[in-house]
Formats: structure tokens, C-alpha cells, sequence
């Protein structure tokens, strides 16, 4: 049976609806369905100036990145609530949206709800490492945690690596020290939850530098010190970069040295390129839905789209239905 189209956000990032419409004719040359959300006749114009063609489901509004989360239950008629209302009746496959972070968590709470057992949805963050792609959880979903909660982000997480090809992913504990007593009060009552969670490769406490390392396969913490690790990492990562390039222009000698290795650092770029990841998936509610950056260009789109057909493929709902369901038996 034909996949569902991916209901695309049309309107959701800065660059929209240029940017979206891009990615997704883009993928559509690949061979992955998509059906764009957003106003009609403003879509229909931006795919004559692109030169292509796709079905559309019309939206009259649309979540800026100035409106608030809460916003989406004052326009129902948004873009982004009718993306999750075409994926909760069946009618799409996955949910993709570049932009509003909150707002696209709200919706999908809202339209889709929890699947059950899930205490509280959590942001999956892909980020590179030394042995290829460390994900890290909570991403900035849930800026107050409980212990139990972090048990649930590791098993989701663990589906969805599992999902991605991953064999047997190990889980670490983002905390100040390796040892066990080391941390603050959620990673101490995490840790022996962890520890005693069947089917769960629980490595133990994990320093910030592991995530670079790649100790792990997946990295839990709360979603306060997720996005600080996540912003941090990117930071760093445009300031490196521009390190590099003022290093390799700073007079001759060094632009002749910087030609001899422009093709190795364009590979190391792509490394450390948000877009190549796409979008974080949004695990624990009912229905894969992914979010990509508010800056998103078309590769990032198209990287995202990518991410939500792969998703779907793999099992990626009965995986993690699965491991909650296993969670409350062992409980």
C-alpha cells in the first residue's frame, strides 16, 4: 500500500514559503510524498515561480514566529493544526514543520495527544560524534524533569535509534561525574531507575564531553540542560568554523594552504551543518511529527522530510508504543 504524503508546515520557519516549497519539491523528485500546508493561492504562487507542482491542503492562517504556543487553540484554522488533523484522521503519513518550536509541540498535544503511558513528550536531538551521530533527549520540550520522565525519554529514544538502524543503542545520564553518586538531586533518583530498567543498555553517568566522544548512543537529561548543550553545541561550532576560515585567509601563505584543504573542511562542515540533520523528531505523542529549525533552508526541509518517510518505514509508532508498553508491565 502507497505511503500517506507528509503534511509540510508550507509557513512554518524564516524562510517560508520559499524555503519549504523548495525542500519539498526537492523530495518529491526523490520519490517521497508531500502535501503542503498553508494558504492556497500564496502556495500555488510560490510553486510557479519554482517552477513545480504539488497537491496542496488549504489553510487560511498560519503560526508566525512571534505568535505564541498557546496561539494554536486561537487559530484553529492554522497550518500547523491541519497538519495534525490530516495525520490523526489517516489522511497523512507524518507531520513536518520548520519553525515554531512550542507552538508545534502544543498542536501535537492538542490534536494528537500522548500515546499512552507517556508522562511528557520529549524532543530527540541529533547531533555528530566522533563514532558518526550521538541523540540526545530531552531537547528543550520539557525544562523541568522528573526521574520517571527520563526513564520514558531513554526508551522512546532507544526506539526511535533502533528505528534509524541502530544495533543494541547504549544510554547515558548527563550528569558532572562518571561515578553514580555523582550529580544533582533528578540525576541521582534517575540513575537507579535507569539502572533497573529492562531491556535498557544503560551505560551509567556520561560528562559533557562523552557526547562529542560518542561513549553513548543516546544521552538523557532534562530538557533545560538539553538545549543549552544544543545551543552551545551550534554556537560553537559557526565560531569554529569562522575561526578556521579568518586562520586560512590571513595572508597568502595561508589561502594557498586553505585551497589544499577546502575540500576536507567543506566535509567537516556538513558535519557540524544543523540542516544535514533535518528536524528533531517529537516523540511520545500519536503520530511522528518532526520539527526542523526556524532558519531552515531547503536542504534542511528536504533532510526533514527525509527524516519523517525513514520514520515511518521503520515502524517507528509500534517501536515506541511498544517500549511504553513494556515500561508500565515492568513497573
Amino acid at each position: 500500500m502507497p505511503m500517506k504524503p507528509i503534511a509540510l508546515d508550507a509557513m512554518g520557519g524564516d524562510h517560508a514559503p520559499r524555503a519549504t516549497v523548495a525542500g519539498a519539491l526537492l523530495a518529491a523528485k526523490e520519490g517521497i510524498p508531500v502535501l503542503l500546508v498553508g494558504p492556497i493561492l500564496r502556495l500555488q504562487e510560490e510553486l510557479r515561480a519554482q517552477g513545480g507542482d504539488l497537491p496542496i491542503q488549504d489553510a487560511r492562517e498560519f503560526i508566525t514566529m512571534q505568535d505564541h504556543a498557546t496561539d494554536v487553540r486561537k487559530k484553529r484554522g492554522a497550518s500547523i493544526n491541519v497538519c495534525m488533523e490530516l495525520l490523526k484522521g489517516g489522511d497523512a503519513s507524518a507531520v513536518v514543520a520548520m519553525g515554531h518550536t512550542g507552538a508545534t509541540l502544543a498542536s501535537a498535544l492538542f490534536n494528537l495527544g500522548r500515546i499512552a503511558g507517556v508522562d511528557r513528550p520529549t524532543l530527540l536531538i541529533e547531533m555528530p560524534s566522533e563514532r558518526g551521530r550521538v541523540y540526545l533527549t530531552d531537547g528543550g520540550a520539557n525544562v523541568d524533569c522528573k526521574p520517571e520522565w527520563l526513564v520514558q525519554f531513554a526508551v522512546m529514544a532507544t526506539a526511535y535509534a533502533e528505528a534509524q538502524g541502530v544495533q543494541a543503542p547504549t544510554v547515558g545520564l548527563l550528569s558532572i561525574g562518571e561515578e553514580e553518586g555523582k550529580g544533582n538531586a533528578l540525576t541521582l533518583e534517575a540513575f537507579p531507575r535507569l539502572k533497573a530498567t529492562p531491556g535498557l543498555r544503560f551505560h551509567g553517568n556520561v560528562e559533557g564531553r562523552d557526547i562529542f566522544k560518542g561513549t553513548t548512543d543516546i544521552v538523557v537529561t532534562d530538557g533545560y540542560t538539553g538545549n543549552v548543550v544544543l545551543k552551545l553545541s551550534e554556537g560553537e561550532a559557526r565560531t569554529l568554523m569562522k575561526w578556521i576560515r579568518e586562520a586560512l585567509t590571513q595572508d597568502l601563505l595561508s589561502k594557498l594552504g586553505g585551497l589544499l584543504v577546502r575540500r576536507a573542511l567543506q566535509g567537516l562542515r556538513a558535519k557540524m551543518d544543523p540542516a544535514e540533520y533535518g528536524a528533531m523528531p517529537l516523540l511520545g505523542v500519536e503520530g511522528p511529527v518532526f520539527i526542523g529549525h526556524g532558519s531552515a533552508d531547503s536542504r534542511a526541509v528536504l533532510n526533514a522530510l527525509r527524516k519523517g518517510q525513514g520514520a515511518v518505514e521503520a515502524g517507528l509508532m509500534g517501536r515506541v508504543r511498544a517500549g511504553i508498553a513494556a515500561l508500565a508491565v515492568d513497573k
